[in-house]
Parts: C-alpha cells; sequence; structure tokens
C-alpha cells in the first residue's frame, strides 16, 4: 500500500440533512478529526443539489433550472449565482472549523459522465447525446475543479485535499440505460475508452493529491476506475455481488483503496460496530488477502448521502462509521 496517499479510517460521502452549513461542518470536523469532508445540503434547493452545486463551478459554461432539470445557458443567471453563493457558505463553516488542520480533508463534484446524463442541452436533451458537448463539459470542469481546489487548499493550507468525483449514472451510461428526453428511449452506450479517458482528464485536474470515485449504483466498473487514475474507489457494500469479488481483490493488489459503504443511508436501527464490517471482514477471508491489510487498505463511509436522513440519524450513522473503523483496526480477523 502506498503510505503517502493521505485516507483516514472513516469519512462521509458528502451530502447532510437541513440547510444549516456551520452545523454541518461543525458535526463533520467533530466527528471526523482525521478525514473530515465538505458538507453538501441539497435540502437548500435548486444549486445545492448534486448537478446544480457542480454546474456552478464550470468554468465558461452556466446552466439555469428549467423545469425538466438543469439546462445549459449563454451566461450565468440567478441559478448559478445561488449555486455559488451556497458553495461560498459552505467553504466559510468548514474554514471556521478547520483552522490549524493539516490531515486529509475530502472535496466531492460530480463526475464528467453523471453530469452529462444529469446537464441538458438547449434542445432539452441530454448533454450524454452529443460528444462535442461532453468534451467540452469535461474541459469545463477539469477547470473549474482545479480553480475550486485551489480555494480550498488556500482557505485550509495544511489540509492534504482529497478529490471525491460523484458517478451515479456511470454504469447507467456505460450500459446505454440514459433515457432520452421523451423517455421512450436511450442514449446508446458510450465507449469504455472514451469512458476512462475522460475521467483521465478530470481526475488529472487534481494534481496536488488522490481522487475518489464514487457509486452507489450496481455494477462498479472497478478496474475502469483503476485504469483512469482512481486511487481509491467508493461504493455501496450491500450491493457487491460474487462477480465483483475479482476485481476487487485485484484492485486491493493494485493498491486502491476501497472505500466501503457499510452504515444505511436513512434512517434505521444501527447494529453494533462489529457487525456493521462483519461483511468486510468475510470478503477479505474470502479473497484470501491478509487480515492485517484490512486498516491499510478500507475507508468505512455510510452507504451513500445522508440528504434523505433525519439530522439526529445522520450524526449517529456518522459516528457508527468512526466506531465500525476502530472495531476493523483492533480485530481485523
Amino acid at each position: 500500500m502506498n503510505a503517502e496517499i493521505p485516507f483516514g479510517p472513516a469519512t462521509g460521502i458528502g451530502s447532510m440533512p437541513g440547510g444549516d452549513a456551520r452545523e454541518a461542518a461543525k458535526t463533520v470536523t467533530g466527528t471526523f478529526e482525521d478525514f473530515p469532508f465538505l458538507p453538501e445540503l441539497p435540502a437548500r434547493g435548486p444549486g445545492a443539489d448534486m448537478i446544480g452545486r457542480t454546474a456552478g463551478m464550470l468554468v465558461d459554461l452556466y446552466a439555469r433550472v428549467e423545469p425538466s432539470g438543469w439546462r445549459i445557458g449563454d451566461r450565468p443567471g440567478r441559478d448559478t449565482r445561488r449555486a455559488r453563493s451556497w458553495l461560498g457558505e459552505d467553504l466559510d463553516a468548514l474554514e471556521e472549523f478547520t483552522q490549524d488542520y493539516g490531515g486529509p480533508l475530502k472535496v466531492q463534484a460530480v463526475g464528467p459522465w453523471t453530469l452529462a446524463a444529469g446537464l441538458e442541452l438547449r434542445n432539452g436533451e441530454a448533454a450524454l447525446a452529443d460528444p462535442g458537448a461532453c468534451r467540452d463539459l469535461a474541459a469545463s470542469l477539469a477547470e473549474g475543479l482545479r480553480l475550486h481546489l485551489e480555494d480550498v487548499q488556500r482557505r485550509v493550507p495544511a489540509a492534504r485535499l482529497v478529490l471525491q468525483l460523484d458517478e451515479p449514472s456511470l454504469t447507467a451510461v456505460l450500459g446505454g440505460r440514459v433515457r432520452t428526453a421523451s423517455g421512450y428511449r436511450t442514449h446508446r452506450a458510450v465507449d469504455r475508452q472514451l469512458v476512462e479517458a475522460t475521467l483521465r482528464e478530470v481526475i488529472g485536474a487534481h494534481t496536488g493529491g488522490p481522487a475518489v470515485v464514487h457509486s452507489c449504483a450496481p455494477d462498479v466498473p472497478f478496474a475502469l476506475l483503476r485504469r483512469a487514475g482512481a486511487a481509491a474507489v467508493s461504493f455501496d457494500f450491500s450491493l457487491l455481488t460474487e462477480r465483483d469479488e475479482e476485481s476487487i481483490g485485484e484492485a486491493v493488489e493494485g493498491g486502491t483503496r476501497l472505500f466501503a459503504g457499510v452504515v444505511p443511508g436513512t434512517d434505521g436501527p444501527l447494529s453494533d460496530p462489529a457487525g456493521s464490517v462483519m461483511g468486510v471482514r468475510t470478503l477479505w477471508r474470502r479473497l484470501g488477502l491478509q487480515p492485517g491489510l484490512l486498516a491499510e487498505a478500507v475507508t468505512l463511509t455510510p452507504s451513500c448521502g445522508l440528504a434523505g436522513a433525519s439530522p439526529d440519524y445522520a450524526r449517529r450513522a456518522l459516528a457508527h462509521c468512526v466506531r465500525a473503523a476502530r472495531s476493523l483496526a483492533d480485530n481485523p480477523e
């Protein structure tokens, strides 16, 4: 394993319930003392949602809200300004609670393929339908992320930044399952080599640290993400199947870290910490991997974002990730 890559034993995915940026930042930094993240608060409305937040980071491309969703426009308008204002508010809150922090710090944005599936062109179709639009979007996103990461680094100068690209639509893009505007057809599958090259371009925007690609959909393409330059892959552990095991084993042996989503993302009973990681330990044994590698190779997270959870459950779920990670480190077998 590469000891130079900064990852902590547990962290969150990104989204949190509610609309209070200071409260969210206080919760996250207080819970994850060695791997906090920049909270996202989509309950505030358009511009704080996943697609709108990242659209606000784009350079020389702008988007506005239409009844059907986010659509690329000609100039920055009210929706772009709102998205940037909320992001600024979140960064101010994070900066307040990370004074003198010097460990890994994770920031999230939507990846190029989920963005292409979620942003409409002027004709109402997804940008995914136009290869030229996909190229422009990826280039704009890469530059926007570079500037965003520079801003975060200025605010928290001692932190080691980790970039997370959220790609929940990636498997649908690869499988030709993204629906057209009419809903009657689907966009054709995008070539895997093009998907990989585009991801590599956007991951390359983060020259100063590692990137994680997150997807809480089934059939995460572990090998493709590794080739694209992801230092870690984040996924919902409960969705793994036997056919994923070989690629997970290869990923771990190749030095890729696993962000295993083992704590439910919506309200419900929480098992004891040891019970939450039982499946991880079992998988490890089945793959024939050394138990001692577990703490080095795995970061524990909720199964997905916590935007749909109650504030009380969200706090308990994050704290549970920390306790489960401690259980994994203390008793890897």
